[in-house]
């Protein structure tokens, strides 16, 4: 199957932001064992980089695709 690099970027960022959703759900609802043995905080912080890098992935995803649609970019 031939795919295009923009929405293999796509799926990738949908990817990344519910593992980051997900992550954040566990670190807040969760008991301190469903950390993996690291504290309440450092789950958070790993939560909002996931959710940040999600978030500028779909970024770079929208620019790509604008490029894409004006022939800038195969």
């Amino acid at each position: 199957m031939n795919m295009k690099l923009s929405k293999a970027m796509h799926v990738g960022s949908v990817i990344v932001g519910f593992i980051g959703v997900v992550w954040f759900l566990i670190a807040v609802f969760g008991s301190p064992e469903s950390a993996f043995g690291i504290t309440k905080m450092d789950a958070l912080a790993c939560a909002a980089i996931l959710i940040l890098i999600a978030i500028w992935t779909q970024i770079g995803t929208i620019h790509h695709m604008m490029l894409e649609r004006r022939g800038e970019i195969i």
